[in-house]
């Protein structure tokens, strides 16, 4: 089996816009010559994305009032890790430096998310994709029950502090180390709906771990 994890690359997409103006023959050349992955799963069956909530992220919650809290299956323990059960999707994961993006697929993290509440104001952000190849994840925005985007890119996952993938005896395979830190779009909406000014792109929010199956 062979398994994927948040590690980006913007290179990916400069590699998907070579891909597109190539010919057939040059695609088939590119396959053939792609390495075999060290890991594969086509189809993932759950375990969880978890990420530890940097202390300068809680503190400019605390700040505007924000209150986080979790949605449907997550949870946020009392150490500060927000959890999301993994609820589909599929992850190659390659040598790194032999492709470019060298974690490639989707993680899927349905009836999930987090809440933000402030000022009578109440958004949600659920149903997180994550897309190593992008290096971003997506989720759906609603604002005081109203959805606001249906796929809206939240958070920006900097994969050049990942560990090394690890293979463990009980049937899972771990990346840990991504950090997850906020897209400017997501730090403009919370802050025209909040009415602050504080939160910006590139604010860490926390180190990501993600655990899956490498069997159903």
């Amino acid at each position: 089996m062979t398994l994927r994890i948040p590690i980006l690359f913007v290179a990916a997409a400069l590699t998907l816009g070579v891909a597109a103006c190539g010919s057939d023959d040059d695609e088939q050349q590119a396959a053939a010559s792609r390495p075999d992955p060290v890991a594969q799963v086509d189809q993932l069956s759950g375990r969880t994305t978890a990420v530890t909530l940097d202390g300068g992220f809680v503190e400019a919650l605390t700040s505007l009032k924000l209150t986080p809290g979790p949605l449907g299956d997550a949870s946020i323990s009392k150490a500060g890790v927000a959890s999301f059960p993994i609820t589909g999707g599929n992850v190659t994961y390659y040598e790194p430096g032999s492709v470019s993006p060298f974690v490639q697929g989707e993680i899927d993290h349905a009836g999930a998310g987090l809440s933000l509440e402030g000022g009578g104001k109440r958004v949600e952000l659920t149903d997180f994709v994550v897309d190593p190849g992008a290096s971003v994840l997506t989720g759906k925005v609603t604002v005081d029950g109203e959805v606001a985007a249906e796929s809206a890119p939240l958070f920006f996952l900097d994969g050049r502090t990942l560990n090394p993938l690890e293979v463990n005896g009980d049937g899972t395979a771990v990346l840990e180390g991504t950090t997850v830190k906020l897209k400017a779009e997501a730090a403009e909406l919370l802050n025209s709906t909040f009415g602050v000014d504080a939160l910006s792109e590139g604010l860490v929010i926390g180190v990501a771990k993600i655990t899956i199956n490498t069997s159903a």
